[in-house]
């Protein structure tokens, strides 16, 4: 049986563009805290962020857009949000 070709999304293309550099910044700012006792707490919270966005991408790349890329969005957009009300840069 023929592998079935996965469906591309531009918009979650420029989504998930638009993650991994604010995964970059945010990574920046975190590695510029002076007190290395704040800083390992600001890592250990965003560690779940980065998590989400590298399987996001990796769902993304292996399926395509469907249901499952979709909720990996959508749990991005909400623990970035959360992060960013919680912790000050």
């Amino acid at each position: 049986m023929p592998k079935k070709r996965r469906k591309l999304n531009k918009d979650m293309e420029a989504q998930m563009d638009a993650a991994k550099r604010k995964i970059e910044l945010v990574s920046a700012l975190i590695h510029d805290i002076r007190d290395e006792d704040i800083q390992g707490e600001y890592l250990a919270a965003f560690g779940q962020i980065r998590t989400a966005v590298v399987n996001w991408v990796a769902k993304y790349t292996t399926d395509g857009f469907c249901e499952e890329t979709e909720g990996l969005k959508a749990l991005f957009d909400g623990l970035i949000k959360e992060f960013e009300e919680e912790y000050e840069l």
